[in-house]
């Protein structure tokens, strides 16, 4: 009985096996490479910083632009996610 059991045990996954060979189960996707490289692209924009001349500046940090201190910080008139701005710094 035993024998039994194992031969058709055997020959179940003997027939799932050349079903997978026969019939395929993956799927080919060609992808360009270019997709995996970013040779060329931008980062992503930033939503919480402040950019000048193509640099991202977190809150707080200070620039100067033709001779203006400027200052990176909340937009108080922003509702919910506070976007940061350049503010003139008072001197």
């Amino acid at each position: 009985m035993k024998r039994i059991v194992m031969a058709v045990l055997l020959g179940v996954f003997a027939a799932g096996s050349q079903a997978d060979q026969r019939f395929g189960t993956g799927v080919d996707v060609n992808i360009p490479p270019e997709i995996f490289s970013s040779s060329g692209q931008r980062p992503p924009p930033c939503n919480q910083c402040c950019i000048y001349q193509d640099q991202n500046y977190s809150e707080g940090a200070v620039v100067k632009a033709e001779g203006v201190l400027l200052q990176c910080q909340r937009d108080q008139h922003a509702i919910s996610t506070n976007p940061l701005v350049w503010r003139r710094v008072r001197e």
